[in-house]
């Protein structure tokens, strides 16, 4: 079906900009965009349907380009106690932290998990998200990583929503490896990958290059099996320290380096050479009450595209907002409105292998868009929370809402 969504101003966020085209039409076919300009300019053409968007601005659909969505159980708890002053290490050694949400994702049938992340991700959905990157790395073996896997795949299938796979299995240590981390990046690169691989559950990979997690030379042997694997990477880098993990993640053209509040200028450099993007995860940020901002001003100097994303997770980043994500990425890291907006938007879709088809309103690419009754562009950020009036699009189909 050909329609003519029109009536409306655009923010196409090609470039990286807003790119804006007042009282614009656009023109969708077959699930892509087939014209898109003024409308003034609109040539003939039969269509079968014409839409009027009553004025409103009109955004790529939002991209959540970093998240780790499904999962068991709850840490609101230990929110609570962090906050009563119980330190990380003493919930930890209580059995908590991330092994806490390992023992829960465990214990959970793919049902069980399937209906839990469902309600999360209909939540992000209705801030505008219409495409979504989901993580493993709470299975921490073969069955339940691809337990994980699964409920992300089935999410694509039943929701209206484009979901990428990465499997983050080099997230932390499972119990049944206390103590012997190269025993499980050999279990990860010999058994675990490949098996995950070869039954289409697995995107891209992922791994934590941390103190706490991974070491570089760790990370290394995942890469090299993932580029085995025909599969590309990313990488939860310089969160907590600087490792130079984002260098590494470039060095093996990582779609992304994520986190980065203690990358250096040099690892600016090399992401910049590499195209690889900066996910910054502002949501953890808050939450965990840094200081250590990431360096902005060193990442623009280069040429670095930055993403934002909600992290959404239970230990660290409760996120269920990603329009929220812009608000802190403006406020604590000093981002524009119109940076913001690129980043849940076309650098969001390049950190996800996405550029060529997602992210900006262009000819060729994927009729996925928001039309919001909103005054301009940078009301996305500026409001905080709340429900903004919109009218979303997925493959040139409106969605109830």
């Amino acid at each position: 079906m050909t329609t003519v969504w029109q009536h409306c101003h655009v923010a196409s966020m090609a470039q990286g900009s807003y790119s804006i085209i007042e009282d614009a039409a656009i023109v969708t076919r077959a699930g892509l965009i087939d014209w898109i300009g003024p409308r003034g300019e609109l040539p003939a053409l039969a269509a079968e349907r014409t839409v009027d968007l009553g004025g409103a601005w009109v955004t790529p659909g939002l991209i959540d380009c970093h998240t780790h969505a499904v999962f068991g159980g709850n840490r609101s708890g230990e929110f609570e106690q962090r906050l009563q002053g119980v330190s990380y290490a003493e919930i930890a050694a209580q059995g908590g932290g991330i092994a806490s949400t390992v023992r829960a994702t465990r214990a959970a049938s793919e049902e069980q998990l399937l209906a839990s992340a469902r309600q999360r991700v209909t939540a992000l959905m209705r801030d505008g998200v219409t495409t979504l990157e989901i993580k493993s790395g709470y299975g921490l073996d073969l069955a339940n990583e691809r337990k994980m896997l699964r409920v992300a795949r089935r999410l694509a299938e039943e929701l209206a929503l484009t979901v990428r796979t990465t499997c983050l299995a080099a997230h932390a240590l499972p119990p049944e490896y206390a103590d012997r981390a190269d025993d499980y990046i050999a279990h990860i690169c010999e058994v675990l990958l490949p098996a995950l691989a070869e039954e289409g559950l697995v995107d891209a990979v992922d791994a934590f290059c941390e103190y706490l997690a991974f070491s570089p030379d760790q990370v290394e042997r995942v890469f090299i099996k993932a580029r085995e694997l025909g599969l590309p990477v990313k990488l939860h880098a310089e969160q907590l320290s600087s490792l130079h993990g984002s260098s590494l993640a470039a060095r093996y053209q990582a779609l992304s380096a994520d986190h980065l509040e203690f990358m250096t200028e040099q690892d600016a450099i090399a992401m910049a050479a590499a195209g690889t993007v900066a996910v910054l995860l502002p949501g953890a940020f808050y939450f965990l009450r840094e200081t250590q901002l990431p360096p902005m001003d060193a990442l623009r100097r280069h040429g670095v595209k930055i993403a934002l994303a909600s992290d959404l997770n239970p230990g660290t980043s409760p996120g269920l907002s990603l329009r929220l994500m812009l608000n802190m990425g403006c406020t604590l890291f000093r981002m524009t409105p119109e940076e913001a907006l690129a980043g849940v938007t076309v650098h969001a879709a390049t950190a996800l292998g996405l550029g060529a088809s997602h992210g900006s309103l262009e000819v060729g690419k994927v009729a996925d868009f928001v039309a919001w009754q909103i005054d301009r562009p940078a009301d996305l950020a500026y409001w905080l929370g709340g429900d903004l009036p919109k009218r979303v699009v997925r493959g040139g189909n409106e969605l109830p809402l």
